[in-house]
């Protein structure tokens, strides 16, 4: 096969989020479009493929010692919402204020 031809279209599976999909039903209705596939078709024309630079921000694993209740409790936690730990433990460190405020001064451990 010559470098010219193409390849026939054949099936891509990729998780999007599902606010995306709902994008997608939307461009489809304004774009007069048949299918989510000439979405995505028309959505990667259109996107210059050649300058896209993820942003990713860089991760390190560490270790930290956690009581066997609190343990107990991020677990059901994480099955509950459907998550995993690490999941957790990132949301609420992204959460946690990098200064006390009034009231969590009061009842800091020592």
């Amino acid at each position: 096969m010559s470098p010219l031809k193409s390849k026939p279209a054949a099936p891509l599976t990729f998780d999007i989020p599902v606010s995306l999909i709902a994008k997608i039903s939307r461009a489809k209705r304004g774009h007069a479009l048949g299918s989510a596939s000439e979405v995505v078709r028309l959505a990667l024309e259109q996107f210059d493929l050649g300058s896209f630079r993820p942003v990713r921000d860089p991760h390190r694993q560490i270790s930290v010692r956690i009581a066997g209740k609190q343990r107990a409790a991020l677990r059901l936690a994480a099955k509950r919402s459907d998550a995993s730990v690490g999941e957790l433990i990132r949301a609420a460190l992204e959460r946690f204020p990098e200064k006390p405020t009034r009231a969590g001064k009061a009842g800091r451990r020592k």
